[in-house]
């Protein structure tokens, strides 16, 4: 499994069959200039959506992907895409709205997509989702979970490898902190100096955080 890192949520993820899968493809300028992260998103098969909110939605990805933004399974190319309606905020979704968590397996690995999570798992949506080997989730807090919350989200799932996401970089003016503090005291962080990895089910460790370059 191929991963390349787009900016901020969106992420490829392309399996070993060839099936790239795009999640939360942003408007690319978006929020007045302040989300400058470039796009540049190849043919996809499947785009993930999160929830509808600029910098998650309005991205131009071609292919004519199907687009999955709902809760309950989906099969594409072989894969079931598991959608769990989570909140968007600690109010149950009263502040930001909902937000959904897509989970699906493949390359032998169980992949969950937290999209803009914004509390810790409830025991129903941890079942719901089950252990997982590659984690997404959002680390920058404001309109998301926050370093602590994340690591707490990871703990839950039991999450071998962590993609950290939705953190400040250059590249976006958001009041959401940088990845540092999510690093500190991780046991093992492995800085890929690029904007890709790739992870195999045989030689996948954990658990660790992953952490990738934006490469514009």
């Amino acid at each position: 499994m191929k991963i390349k890192w787009y900016g901020h949520s969106s992420f490829g993820i392309t399996t070993a069959a060839g099936v790239t899968i795009i999640t939360d493809p942003y408007t690319v300028g978006g929020y007045d200039g302040a989300l400058a992260y470039k796009g540049g998103w190849p043919r996809a098969d499947v785009v993930l959506q999160s929830h509808t909110h600029p910098d998650h939605t309005g991205g131009k990805v071609p292919g004519n992907p199907v687009v999955i933004a709902t809760s309950g399974a989906h099969q594409v190319k072989g894969i079931t895409f598991r959608g769990v309606v989570t909140g968007h905020d600690a109010s149950g979704g009263r502040e930001r709205g909902a937000n959904n968590v897509f989970a699906f397996e493949a390359d032998g690995l169980k992949v969950a997509f937290m999209g803009d999570l914004g509390h810790v798992l409830s025991a129903a949506q941890v079942d719901e989702i089950g252990a997982v080997d590659v984690l997404f989730v959002p680390v920058g807090g404001h309109f998301t979970i926050d370093a602590a919350a994340a690591t707490k989200v990871a703990e839950q799932l039991k999450a071998r490898v962590v993609i950290p996401m939705h953190y400040r970089t250059p590249a976006i003016d958001f009041p959401i902190a940088p990845v540092d503090e999510f690093l500190k005291g991780k046991p093992k962080v492995d800085r890929v100096g690029a904007g890709e990895v790739e992870l195999t089910a045989a030689t996948l460790d954990g658990p660790r955080v992953v952490v990738l370059d934006y490469v514009g």
